[in-house]
C-alpha cells in the first residue's frame, strides 16, 4: 500500500513537472524541427519536403484567435506581393496558420479569400493541434491569442540561418527584409 502511495506521488511529479516544460523556439545555426501538417485541402506537407526544393521562409501567423488578425492578412499579402522575386531567389514560403481546431482549414481558407490561387512557391498550411507551435516553442497561451509571430529562414539541410520571433501583434518582418536576409546569408539563387 505505501509502495503504491509512494509511486502515484511519483507519477504525479514527474507528470506535473514534464507538463510544465514546453519546448524552446530554435535557434540560428540550429537543426529546424522537422514537422509535417496539412494544407486546408487535407494535404500533407512536410519541412523535409520543401527544403528539397530550396530555402525555405517559415512564417508562423497568429492564425485564428477568434478573429482573422489584421497583421497576419498584411504580412500574408506582402509576401504573395513578393513571390516571384522570393522566387527567383530559390525561397519557398510556408505559412503556418495555427488556431483552435474547429473550422480552422475553414477560416485559414477565409485569410486567403483574396489571394487565391497562392503562387507555387508559396504553401499554406495549418496547426490545429498547436503540435507545431508547441513544438518550435510559439504557444503564446494568452486569451485570444495563438502563437508568437514568428519568421525563420532554413537552408536546404535544414539549419536556421534567421529568426526573428514577435512578443506582439504588430512586429512582422517583410518580404523585402526576407530578401535581404536571404542576400545576406548568400542563400540567393543555390
Amino acid at each position: 500500500m505505501q509502495r503504491n502511495f509512494i509511486l502515484t506521488v511519483l507519477f504525479s511529479t514527474l507528470f506535473l513537472n514534464a507538463s510544465s516544460f514546453s519546448a524552446t523556439t530554435p535557434e540560428v545555426s540550429q537543426t529546424a524541427p522537422p514537422f509535417s501538417l496539412s494544407t486546408p485541402d487535407g494535404k500533407t506537407l512536410s519541412l523535409s519536403q520543401v527544403t528539397q526544393k530550396g530555402t525555405v521562409v517559415l512564417v508562423v501567423l497568429r492564425g485564428y484567435p477568434g478573429y482573422q488578425c489584421p497583421f497576419c492578412v498584411k504580412q500574408v499579402h506582402d509576401f504573395i506581393e513578393h513571390a516571384n522575386k522570393l522566387s527567383t531567389a530559390k525561397a519557398e514560403v510556408i505559412l503556418v496558420y495555427p488556431g483552435p481546431p474547429g473550422d480552422l482549414d475553414r477560416h485559414a481558407k477565409e485569410a486567403l479569400a483574396k489571394q487565391n490561387p497562392l503562387p507555387p512557391n508559396i504553401h499554406l498550411v495549418i496547426d490545429p493541434d498547436y503540435t507545431f507551435t508547441n513544438l518550435y516553442g510559439l504557444r503564446w497561451d494568452a486569451p485570444n491569442e495563438t502563437a508568437y509571430p514568428s519568421t525563420f529562414i532554413v537552408d536546404r539541410k535544414g539549419i536556421i540561418l534567421f529568426r526573428k520571433t514577435s512578443k506582439g501583434h504588430g512586429d512582422r518582418i517583410s518580404a523585402e527584409d526576407v530578401f535581404a536576409e536571404l542576400q545576406r546569408t548568400g542563400t540567393v539563387n543555390k
